[in-house]
């Protein structure tokens, strides 16, 4: 089992590759991403919450400055200034063998389509009348597959095609080689993801200075 720190990094770096900016350096304990977004000018992540944490939740003032730890919000809320928002749970989840999938067909009228950029694979299942209606994207770095937006479209939900489209990515990333999977999941993809075989290993939580 790799130790925390690695499994942040690991995810971290697939992150980045997923979404096309430059990859995490190091900062104090943690790392530091500049991601260029309106609304996420830069994120740092933080393995373990410590004084590093504490101490640039003091002194950034800046709009759209993500912090991010591996732990409670009930850890740190209460002990940084009131200016920083909590944003929505996630779960840093890892998969560490292959995916336990029921037997599932990808549903009628539907097809796949496939592209690649860096070493990211993407899969879209596309309906009848050319409409997108799943996409996710895994990206393979180091020896783990980091697996990233994945979204399933609201009005082709309940039909199974996320699983579909998550068999479709792991095939790509054994296929390669990669069996240690990464993700991490909302609220309402934690459940889908514990049903596929995959664990929580850690919350992933979130806050920043709205403008």
């Amino acid at each position: 089992m790799k130790d925390k720190t690695e499994i942040v990094k690991n995810w971290l770096r697939g992150w980045c590759l997923s979404r096309e900016v430059s990859f995490p350096v190091q900062y104090k304990s943690g790392f530091n991403v500049f991601v260029g977004d309106e609304k996420q000018k830069e994120r740092y992540m933080f393995p373990e919450l410590n004084e590093d944490f504490f101490q640039l939740a003091r002194s950034i003032n800046e709009p759209w400055v993500h912090l991010k730890v591996s732990t409670s919000p009930d850890q740190f809320m209460g002990s940084i200034p009131e200016k920083w928002q909590l944003q929505a749970q996630g779960y840093l989840m890892t998969c560490f063998r292959p995916m336990t999938f029921p037997e599932i067909s990808l549903a009628e009228g539907y097809h796949l389509e496939f592209s690649e950029y860096n070493t990211t694979f993407v899969v879209r299942i596309v309906a009848e009348n050319g409409e997108q209606a799943s996409i996710g994207r895994v990206s393979l770095i180091d020896d783990v597959a980091v697996y990233d937006r994945i979204v399933t479209e609201i009005n082709h939900q309940r039909k199974g095609l996320a699983s579909f489209l998550l068999k479709e990515l792991e095939k790509i990333a054994l296929s390669k080689g990669f069996a240690n999977n990464i993700l991490v999941a909302t609220e309402e993809g934690k459940l889908l993801y514990e049903n596929l075989g995959w664990k929580v290993y850690a919350l992933h939580s979130s806050i920043v200075i709205p403008a």
